[in-house]
């Protein structure tokens, strides 16, 4: 089962990917795309990741106890949804018009459209069973929530996409098998 570091390795995933996808065109280099907040100053990058809630799924079941091994039970893992913002660096030296960050939101919505999943262990080799995968959504959420993430971080709202990053569940499968990370309890 993934591990702790998955998180930032759904990071890396997503990032890495838009670099693969949007260089040269729109974006002049893959240092120009980041994991980072809207608050970082003093940075010159275009489209920023930034991981910005990090919320256990109760709409997945979990038992109260697993084996683990012939003789130990433990508790099982805590299933997690990650929520993204990606965002327009509006600090950027890039000098963007409208239709420049227009074309980029709209690149970056078709590659993570394209690109909605990934298997765990393209994410940790060290993984030796199959897992179902990790799929990227975008957040069903309002206008007013959306205002509401870049008022908590005291910028301005500006066009963004969100997104929301969880496992993919079988109905039938055991919901073991839903979880995106173990959480220490």
């Amino acid at each position: 089962m993934a591990d702790y570091p998955i998180i930032a390795d759904v990071s890396a995933y997503i990032v890495r990917t838009l670099r693969e996808k949007m260089c040269p065109e729109p974006i002049p280099s893959p240092n120009n795309i980041e994991i980072s907040s809207p608050l970082s100053q003093d940075v010159d990058y275009i489209v920023g990741l930034y991981l910005y809630d990090v919320v256990e799924d109760v709409q997945v079941t979990t038992p109260r106890l697993v084996e683990r091994g012939r003789a130990e039970l433990q508790k099982p893992p805590r299933p997690y949804a990650l929520y993204y913002m990606v965002f327009i660096n509006g600090s950027s030296q890039m000098g963007l018009k409208a239709p420049d960050i227009q074309k980029i939101i709209g690149k970056v919505a078709q590659i993570v459209n394209d690109n909605n999943s990934v298997r765990p262990d393209e994410l940790q080799s060290w993984l030796t069973t199959q897992e179902p995968p990790i799929t990227l959504s975008q957040a069903k959420i309002s206008l007013e929530e959306k205002v509401r993430v870049w008022q908590a971080i005291n910028k301005p709202y500006q066009i963004s996409l969100f997104y929301k990053v969880k496992r993919r569940c079988n109905r039938n499968a055991e919901s073991r098998g839903c979880e995106l990370f173990t959480a220490c309890t």
